[in-house]
């Protein structure tokens, strides 16, 4: 799932300032880049006076180096050792289509005289009116000046990464939609054209397609050999009949023709009751898989949290999973079950889920529901987010809780895990209130000014705040 980042540097300039400065700047800042583990692309130093930009003339030679490097880079930093002069900023950067980091030197006690007094502090305020008359988008993260290798700076660059993951990977990106929406669940419902407009395209397959696929495969074929190998290492299966296993085996590599076939970066499956009566299976565990695999996939076609899944695997190269709000846990108003029947990524859960039959499809028709992953979700921070479709907008929220070590009993059917949720019992008005639907997505760890970052200064989505 990890990629290697890669940022492209500018260094601004101010005729009267002290421009020398910039030289050191260009050291620490290339240091401070390849130290955190990412790489960093930089115009020739000898280009412009000093390595920066000031000039019109300075900022469109920039802006044209930039353009040759188009689709090599994640995002811009632009950084302000001196007071920057808006114009050659605006010139270099109004077409860049990455995020962009404005980063502003603090100047230094004893260092103030003209020679070294910096004033980017100032400066960096300069820029940032320039580029909001613009409609130009940009990052700034606390604090509002700082030094590239201080560890605030280093923390600044790893929030800036997620950003650039999130923004890069949500803008345009395709979703596989594995049969219509769940019959019992208008709950699920969304707004295909205004998601397109969101740049988000949804490629649709009927659910009967991929039975006829799955009953044309042979378990002998060897991508259904290896698949089922593969399978039996992920999770435990020593429970399940070998002919549901084969056929597990045979979805997995249905659903992966999809998703080679037509490009998919994430998936929402109709995951009942067709499969369940037809083909004798649950595929639970087959959406863990793909889950841990980086691709998101949500079950009951809940398309809407397969984007809010994506976004946070995007922001913290992490699995995620979408769960039900399910049960109250006793009578603290701000812990809450969160379940679903075993699609969470096995990554998430304490120990290696158990492949089970469905117990709420074995209760009518046993021998139907094979594929269930019965486990606990490991105690962690985690971010809770989910979206919805309103008049062409995409709609988010986002909050932070966390995953505790409280005890479920055993025969508590699924894979659940207690979430602590501050204030939970407003957020759950707001949630309702909100028409949001009974399912959030979870993420592994703390993102949620990342995302509202992404969401709102780039991707412009909407966004509701719960907190």
């Amino acid at each position: 799932m990890k990629k290697k980042m890669k940022f492209a540097l500018a260094f601004c300039n101010r005729g009267f300032m002290p421009g020398e400065l910039i030289y050191g700047a260009r050291e620490d800042m290339i240091k401070a880049v390849t130290d955190a583990g990412y790489d960093y692309i930089a115009m020739d130093p000898e280009s412009t006076r000093f390595g920066g930009i000031e000039t019109r003339d300075e900022g469109s030679l920039y802006a044209k180096w930039l353009k040759e490097q188009e689709g090599q880079y994640d995002g811009v930093i632009f950084s302000m050792p001196i007071f920057a002069d808006e114009n050659g900023a605006i010139t270099a950067l109004r077409d860049a289509g990455v995020p962009i980091l404005m980063q502003a030197y603090p100047d230094e006690i004893g260092k103030m005289d003209f020679a070294h007094r910096r004033d980017a502090f100032c400066g960096k305020f300069s820029v940032t009116d320039v580029f909001t008359q613009y409609q130009i988008p940009f990052t700034v993260l606390k604090p509002h000046v700082v030094h590239p290798l201080s560890d605030k700076f280093k923390e600044n660059l790893r929030d800036f990464a997620a950003i650039c993951r999130v923004v890069n990977g949500m803008k345009r990106f395709t979703i596989g939609c594995i049969g219509a929406r769940t019959t019992a669940f208008k709950t699920t419902r969304f707004d295909e054209i205004g998601l397109q407009k969101n740049g988000i395209t949804v490629e649709s397959f009927d659910l009967s397609e991929l039975i006829y696929k799955v009953n044309a495969k042979s378990e002998n074929e060897t991508a259904v050999r290896d698949k089922k190998n593969h399978l039996m290492e992920y999770a435990d299966f020593t429970k399940v009949p070998e002919i549901n296993k084969n056929t597990l085996a045979k979805i997995s590599v249905v659903i992966d023709e999809y998703i080679q076939e037509y490009h998919l970066d994430a998936v929402a499956i109709r995951c009942w009751n067709e499969m369940e009566t037809i083909l004798r299976v649950c595929p639970c565990v087959l959406l863990s898989e793909l889950n841990d695999r980086g691709i998101a996939c949500s079950c009951e076609i809940d398309l809407t949290s397969a984007i809010s899944m994506r976004a946070m695997s995007l922001a913290s190269e992490e699995p995620t999973a979408v769960l039900d709000w399910n049960n109250n846990y006793g009578d603290n108003e701000n812990k809450v079950i969160l379940f679903h029947c075993g699609s969470t990524a096995q990554s998430l859960m304490i120990e290696k889920g158990t492949v089970t039959e469905h117990k709420m499809f074995a209760k009518g028709d046993p021998g139907s529901g094979w594929g269930t992953n019965e486990g606990r979700i490991r105690p962690m921070k985690t971010t809770i987010s989910n979206c919805l479709t309103v008049d062409g907008k995409v709609v988010m929220y986002v909050s932070e809780a966390e995953f505790t070590q409280d005890p479920i009993e055993e025969t508590y059917f699924g894979c659940a895990g207690v979430c602590e949720i501050p204030n939970m019992q407003d957020k759950m008005i707001k949630l309702a209130k909100g028409g949001f639907k009974h399912h959030t997505c979870v993420g592994v760890g703390h993102m949620k000014d990342v995302l509202k970052e992404a969401f709102i200064t780039y991707l412009k989505y909407e966004w509701v705040e719960i907190d």
